[in-house]
């Protein structure tokens, strides 16, 4: 299929008839960053929210960068998938098997582009990519080293415009015989570490200013007392650079909104690209999150590891015209378990057994469709923070409890009423718990860690 600059959707078709897909992965990108923000201007991101469907109750499993993109990858939990921390897992991530991979095998033209992670100095191609544009661990903003189907690459510019420019290109190369697959993880925003765990987040060129006269809006949990948080009341070395200081500063949270502005532009390219081609009405375009942040909940910042909103209430945006009604808010609980299934049905792949999530094709269907009762949150504690020292936990969420339960942490377990106490404020344990409720979220988490989940 030629170019085909302004031609109608008609020019996309084929014979095969499934959809391609685009699938943007943030990092650290909380939902409010990207959902409704006071004064932050996305305006690709809201066209494609307002042509497609915004999951309002949408949550990562693993609030670390390694676990949840494995979970994106495999549609199973940590636990299942052994990618359980941000530690060395490139043979492991090696091994498992991907939904891009499943698509892979059932005809899929497949790129990935940018931040893998699991496996800290191992960025060759990973199994079920026609295309591998990627780089060691973190990797940096500017002029950074590449990996690109396995043959080393240095560039020069912007990170996100650069894995924008690879993902476009592919775009235009894909073959007319095959549906695409593009999957973007984009290395914003997270922040760009230095030594002596000095950490900025670096704005686009020409961006730097942006925001600099609004108001950073602060919800009840900002800078709120721990009480009722025995785990994160243990003592700790304030001096510690890696200790937080009371959240972000205002200054730094703009950084980031800042540099959402560079991935908007980039949501806008990969539009243009698909209609360019044809094939924007054929494109399964996907927006989401590995996890959100702390801008100074409970005084956090860097610490996302942690099973509270800001860190687990992450974006997802569907657009496609045959799946999504346009303006669809879905409002079932749902988690980045399910993307893996959801993706495969719609590549016409089958769904494997061993997969923990669930298809939110109902979802999209309609806004009131229910999914799950109930979601399994996991970290295994590492050594980054000290203050985190000890507080590996699993925790089980629905509508309105949360309950977290610390594997190594006695007697600092934590119960919310989220329907009474959205933000957190007010753990129920250990006595004002209802024994019902406590019971009843006890039997969930044990079977979603069995592998039982109801």
């Amino acid at each position: 299929m030629a170019a085909c600059g302004d031609a109608p959707p008609e020019a996309g078709k084929r014979e095969d008839p499934r959809p391609n897909i685009v699938f943007v992965l943030l990092d650290d990108a909380r939902y409010d960053d990207l959902i409704d923000h006071p004064f932050a201007a996305l305006p690709n991101l809201k066209q494609l929210a307002a042509e497609g469907a915004s999951f309002q109750h949408f949550y990562t499993a693993a609030p670390l960068c390694s676990p949840s993109r494995a979970v994106f990858m495999t549609g199973q939990y940590p636990y299942h998938n052994g990618i359980t921390d941000n530690g060395e897992r490139a043979e492991r991530s090696h091994q498992i098997v991907t939904f891009p991979k499943l698509l892979h095998d059932v005809g899929y033209h497949t790129g990935f582009f940018g931040k893998w992670h699991m496996g800290h100095e191992d960025d060759s191609p990973r199994p079920g990519f026609d295309r591998w544009v990627s780089f060691v661990g973190q990797g940096v903003y500017f002029n950074p080293d590449l990996n690109i189907d396995g043959v080393p690459a240095k560039a020069q510019g912007y990170m996100t415009d650069i894995l924008t420019n690879e993902a476009v290109s592919f775009i235009k190369a894909a073959p007319d015989s095959q549906p695409f697959l593009v999957f973007m993880a984009q290395k914003a925003v997270h922040p760009e570490i230095h030594p002596n765990y000095v950490r900025s987040f670096p704005p686009a060129p020409g961006d730097e200013q942006l925001y600099a006269q609004d108001t950073v809006p602060h919800g009840p949990s900002w800078r709120a007392p721990t009480t009722g948080k025995p785990a994160l009341q243990r003592p700790h070395d304030a001096s510690d650079p890696r200790s937080p200081k009371g959240g972000l500063p205002d200054s730094v949270v703009k950084d980031r909104l800042r540099m959402l502005s560079a991935i908007d532009r980039s949501l806008g390219v990969l539009i243009a690209a698909l209609k360019a081609r044809g094939v924007y009405d054929q494109t399964v375009f996907v927006v989401t999150s590995d996890q959100g942040f702390f801008y100074g909940e409970f005084g956090l910042a860097q610490e996302r590891r942690l099973a509270y909103e800001p860190s687990i209430h992450i974006p997802l945006i569907v657009r496609h015209p045959a799946l999504a009604k346009a303006g669809a808010t879905p409002r079932a609980l749902s988690s980045n378990v399910d993307i893996a299934p959801t993706l495969l049905a719609i590549g016409g792949a089958a769904i494997p057994a061993s997969m923990d999530g669930r298809s939110l094709l109902p979802a999209l269907a309609a806004d009131t469709a229910t999914i799950r009762q109930d979601m399994l949150i996991e970290y295994y504690s590492d050594k980054e923070f000290p203050r985190l020292q000890g507080m590996g936990y699993q925790a089980v969420r629905t509508d309105r409890y949360k309950f977290i339960r610390y594997k190594e942490l006695q007697g600092m377990d934590e119960l919310y009423d989220l329907q009474n106490d959205p933000h957190e404020l007010d753990n129920l344990l250990p006595n004002r718990a209802p024994t019902a409720v406590l019971r009843e979220m006890t039997v969930r988490l044990n079977a979603l860690t069995s592998g039982k989940q109801q």
